[in-house]
């Protein structure tokens, strides 16, 4: 599985940005799909997931409200849509993928995409 995100960049605190995870390779739908950021000198954390046949989805406490997660297989694409940005919100940001259903744990996704910036200024 091969995993392609696109749609970082900058964006003011209270802004908008939509991530988009371009899956290929394998059949997509097999797989649930998780959401993953990094910022500079922390570990990386769970941002959202959700289900392969997108029946059920998480998102962390902390974007909880703000963001959503969400998954076309039409397109074979998983997006998240994050509202109200907030500067804590800076980090890369991670598509990863794994067989049977998401979890919040780094070490069980067994693809990962190579991450896309987002930049939030005051």
């Amino acid at each position: 599985v091969q995993l392609v995100e696109s749609g970082g960049g900058a964006a003011q605190a209270g802004g908008s940005l939509r991530l988009s995870c371009a899956a290929s390779g394998r059949t997509f739908g097999a797989f649930a799909m998780g959401w993953f950021r990094q910022a500079p000198g922390k570990e990386r954390e769970f941002v959202a997931g959700i289900t392969w046949a997108g029946y059920r989805s998480e998102t962390s406490d902390s974007v909880k409200g703000r963001f959503t997660i969400s998954r076309g297989d039409a397109t074979n694409t998983v997006f998240l849509q994050m509202n109200n940005l907030k500067l804590e919100d800076t980090a890369v940001y991670y598509c990863a993928a794994r067989s049977g259903y998401f979890s919040r744990d780094v070490p069980d996704y067994e693809w990962w995409g190579q991450g896309t910036q987002v930049t939030v200024s005051s």
